[in-house]
């Protein structure tokens, strides 16, 4: 049965229309790229136990965000070992093998949200559901590039364009799954009605003459449930964030569209070329950086033009992925508190979605205008262009703190919607430079192994932005719990400031509550918590920029002499022609 899977049973036939390989690639790439959705899930898996509020066993915000980065390590280690396999296979044994991974990663996960057992979540979404996200994203894109010899940016960018797409898609639709799924904690009362007492940094209140853990919360925090909520006091594991139910539904669904689009793949005969289309000129090629010669796949690793554009890739996605996985907290947390009459749930919601339709619109829209300007050129535009918006970020936020205007909302957004433009037009665009720098050969092997520049980033984007957020927060939790009355600070949280540690672990103390407390004309911190981490990124677009600078290309003695080099025998062979 698996064998039948192979390419050599799936190459089209005479007048096979190359228009009917695009749907099934974009289909795969729709599903796995409901991963850049994960923010989605950030608020109720960090409130399993509390649901409207998160209780000290929850996960924590930094352990969540996490499972994003072990899938998106996974995404780029399954691509770089599953390079030379998908040559020799095919792309629909590879998309096969995909959609089990990454239907099964979500079966597995929504076990893992069941039992609370974080490292099954990790196991499921992160490392399953992350090889599964590999094999799905470079099974269309050598394919693609073969069928679309005439335009690989275009071609590469109808691929990629799904992947990016696919937040578009499920952000609403995880959204619904939640509330389907959601059960509304046990009310206990407003809290001035119930006796709270603090334990350990814990808040518990009396039910039936026993005392119960329960969490507080405010009216923001019940505005974002998915049913009407009063503010005040819960209990403590009687609800359902619908996280689990969410996870599974998602699963079937994703398995079965992705084993129809995989069915769907067929690969064009050796030596074919689209009817009436000629390559291009020695000289036209030379001008855009387009080779007419192949590299062999382990041959393109002894190149520097390889790691140029692995550090190009990397820094351009460390730069976006830490803001993606963030996003819907990062839009609360700098504006929801300057400007609460905009930015709501709902609106923090539209702004993951607007993620997608403009990471999706800029794959296809600058890889193919990389057609036209060329690959090289067109990364200069990312990185330039790049540096100057994130470098805006910080301004708008600092801004907004002091003077709360919709102006700075707006400067933010559109920003942050450019960047996302160019972040998935690097990906997209990335394909066909390495084709023109290496050739189509080896292009799909060559890509996966240069995924792991992706896999770098996926570490390096949310450790950077997390790390230093919570350096932030810290000290600006400090600052502000040094500011409040000692007295108010007794009442409100029923402790003392010297066991602020402890609070602040417990999830008791919080900016939003010492702002509550804090002395008239405090300027709330929140919005400038990520100032720092964009000058970060500001910096890394400089390195990549440098780096993009330097490519050229390939020196000859890396060419092929024949397409049936072994990769074994390839350099002997060279060598022997250089002599």
């Amino acid at each position: 049965m698996f064998d039948s899977l192979k390419k050599e049973h799936i190459v089209a036939g005479e007048g096979f229309n190359r228009w009917k390989v695009p749907p099934a690639s974009i289909a795969i790439h729709l599903c796995i790229g409901s991963v850049y959705a994960w923010s989605i899930f950030n608020p109720p898996l960090t409130k399993q136990f509390g649901v409207v509020a998160a209780a000290p066993e929850d996960w924590g915000l930094q352990s969540v965000v996490w499972i994003f980065s072990v899938a998106i390590v996974f995404l780029g280690l399954a691509a770089a070992f599953a390079g030379k396999w998908l040559e020799e296979v095919g792309p629909r044994m590879v998309g096969v093998v995909a959609a089990l991974c990454w239907g099964g990663g979500f079966i597995i996960g929504g076990f893992g949200i069941m039992t609370h057992q974080l490292w099954l979540v990790y196991l499921g979404y992160g490392v399953i559901g992350g090889c599964g996200l590999g094999l799905g994203y470079v099974s269309p894109v050598s394919t693609l590039i073969r069928w679309f010899p005439d335009r690989r940016g275009m071609a590469t960018g109808m691929a990629i364009m799904g992947f990016g797409g696919g937040a578009m898609i499920a952000a609403p639709i995880k959204e619904w799954l939640l509330g389907v799924f959601y059960k509304a904690p046990q009310f206990l009362g407003a809290e001035s009605a119930v006796n709270l007492v603090t334990e350990g940094g814990k808040r518990l209140a009396e039910v039936n003459g026993q005392m119960v853990e329960v969490v507080v919360a405010t009216a923001k925090q019940v505005a974002a449930a998915p049913v009407p909520l009063q503010e005040g006091v819960y209990a403590v594991g009687t609800g359902n964030t619908g996280a689990a139910g969410t996870f599974f539904t998602l699963g079937i669904v994703y398995f079965f569209v992705m084993m129809i689009a995989a069915f769907s793949y067929r690969v064009p005969r050796e030596g074919w070329r689209p009817a009436g289309w000629t390559p291009p000129t020695a000289d036209s090629a030379s001008r855009k950086m387009i080779t007419q010669n192949n590299v062999h796949i382990d041959q393109a690793l002894k190149t520097p033009q390889f790691y140029l554009l692995w550090i190009v890739l990397c820094f351009n996605v460390t730069a976006g992925i830490g803001v993606i996985g963030v996003a819907k907290t990062m839009m609360t947390e700098i504006f929801g508190t300057t400007l609460p009459l905009i930015v709501n749930s709902a609106f923090a919601a539209t702004y993951v979605l607007m993620i997608s339709v403009f990471n999706m619109c800029g794959r296809f829209f600058w890889a193919s205008i990389s057609d036209y300007i060329g690959r090289k050129n067109t990364y200069h535009c990312f990185f330039v262009l790049g540096i100057i918006l994130y470098l805006s970020i910080p301004y708008a936020a600092e801004q907004v703190s002091a003077n709360p205007a919709v102006t700075w909302l707006i400067m933010f957004y559109a920003a942050t919607m450019i960047i996302f433009t160019m972040y998935g037009g690097g990906f997209a665009t990335i394909p066909a430079y390495l084709a023109d720098i290496f050739g189509t050969k080896y292009v799909g092997g060559i890509h996966g192994r240069l995924l792991t520049a992706w896999s770098t980033a996926g570490v390096l984007g949310p450790l950077a932005i997390t790390q230093l957020r919570d350096m932030s927060l810290t000290s600006s939790i400090k600052a502000l719990a040094a500011k409040v009355d000692p007295a108010a600070f007794q009442a409100k949280f029923g402790a003392g400031v010297d066991q602020l540690d402890q609070l602040v672990a417990a999830k008791t103390v919080t900016v939003a509550g010492l702002m509550s407390i804090a002395p008239a004309g405090t300027i709330d911190p929140t919005p400038s918590l990520y100032n720092t981490t964009m000058y970060a990124m500001a910096a890394l677009l400089v390195i990549a920029l440098i780096a993009n600078m330097m490519v050229k290309p390939v020196a000859a003695h890396h060419h092929m002499e024949s397409d049936t080099v072994p990769s074994k025998d390839a350099p002997r062979v060279m060598k022997q022609a250089a002599e």
